[in-house]
């Protein structure tokens, strides 16, 4: 590649031969009879190298290589001096010229010179390729492995799915086998167990689909301006008959004067949905006799300003191994009852608010789930 020069030389003389010698040498010569007159060349057509005397009326050259190294410090520039002026040259150096020749100019001088400025600059050039193309090939790669991450993450999705479809296709199986015996036997305790097995692995599928659903809309967001105990609130007035009849002690605490936040109501909604829900599951499912049957949905402000919900309950708790794997596609606690999606639903719409979810429990004792939302969380009020 032809390289492109600058000569900045206030005598006309020395800019005509040096100018002569350059292009003979294959350059592109541009010159100037001062450092502004310079500075302007430089904006307008951008040399490779820039041969400049060092002392000039106006601006010298060690102020002009400074503005240049400012403006551009990959050009690359050589200064030229007298022998009186070898501190200048030195002093040029630790401004980052890349060299200096003395008056009179020589041509082996000149010619080393401008070669140790050009390779530099087809160093710089290669490193510059070089560092594209590994750009690329990096993106490339990281392209491929989200690609097959995703493959691996709709497979797993796939298989949990599958086993859960199984799962209730097998209850349908056994309703089905049941009721067929308790009309060919006229045996009406058959014909109930038969009907409660259809009825329940139908409601599995009814509880599969509207999880499925959610859960695909979870990407969909609607973010609002929401009093934070609202959410809390239709929950409890849902569900607390629901425990009431199994006798359980719902009971909410809202804590007063919190400030709106925005957020998707209807996602958080269905996130202390799913938690009271699994909850009151805990409280049927545990010894009634081991502790209390309390559940307390409650809402208050966190500690970096924000909102915080907590469901806890005082029924069963889980162990180490279960509460790792919670959050898992299709993970389940409720055997054959559950799906393994809401809780994966939830973690989902509270990562979508910027927010974390998490649980402590101990056997025997209780869990408590806590959903923390922030107050300054990037979002705006608009479909997400």
């Amino acid at each position: 590649m032809t390289n492109s020069i600058l000569l900045v030389d206030d005598e006309p003389g020395i800019r005509k031969v040096l100018s002569i010698s350059l292009a003979d040498l294959g350059y592109t010569v541009h010159s100037a009879e001062n450092a502004t007159q310079a500075l302007e060349i430089i904006k307008e057509v951008r040399p490779d190298i820039t041969l400049t005397d060092i002392k000039m009326p106006g601006m010298d050259g060690i102020e002009l290589l400074k503005a240049i190294k400012t403006q551009d410090p990959d050009m690359e520039v050589i200064m030229i001096t007298g022998h009186g002026d070898m501190d200048l040259a030195i002093e040029s150096l630790k401004y980052q010229a890349i060299d200096f020749i003395t008056k009179p100019i020589s041509d082996v001088a000149m010619t080393v010179a401008l070669n140790r400025a050009v390779e530099r600059i087809e160093m710089r050039r290669r490193l510059n390729n070089y560092t594209e193309n590994l750009e690329h090939l990096v993106e490339e790669k990281s392209r491929r492995l989200i690609e097959a991450e995703r493959l691996a993450a709709v497979g797993e999705t796939v298989a949990g799915l599958s086993h859960t479809i199984k799962n209730i296709a097998g209850g349908l199986d056994g309703g089905i086998f049941v009721l067929g015996k308790g009309i060919e036997m006229e045996d009406a305790t058959f014909l109930k167990q038969g009907w409660d097995l259809v009825r329940d692995n139908v409601d599995r599928i009814k509880t599969l689909s509207l999880d499925l659903l959610n859960f695909a809309k979870s990407d969909r967001l609607e973010y609002l301006l929401t009093d934070p105990g609202e959410p809390a609130k239709e929950v409890f007035d849902l569900m607390k008959s629901k425990a009431g009849d199994h006798g359980i002690d719902l009971v909410l605490d809202v804590e007063p004067g919190l400030v709106p936040v925005l957020m998707d109501p209807s996602g958080i909604h269905q996130c202390l949905l799913n938690l009271v829900t699994n909850a009151i599951d805990a409280c049927l499912a545990s010894d009634p006799t081991v502790s209390a049957q309390k559940i307390e949905v409650s809402v208050g402000a966190s500690q970096d300003d924000g909102i915080v919900y907590r469901v806890t309950d005082t029924c069963g708790g889980m162990d180490e191994p279960t509460k790792e794997r919670l959050f898992q596609r299709f993970f389940t606690t409720k055997g054959e009852k559950g799906t393994g999606i809401g809780l994966m639903l939830s973690r989902t719409i509270v990562h979508r608010h910027n927010g974390t979810i998490h649980v402590d429990s101990q056997p025997g004792k209780g869990s408590c789930f806590s959903i923390i939302l922030p107050r300054k969380n990037g979002l705006t009020n608009q479909m997400v």
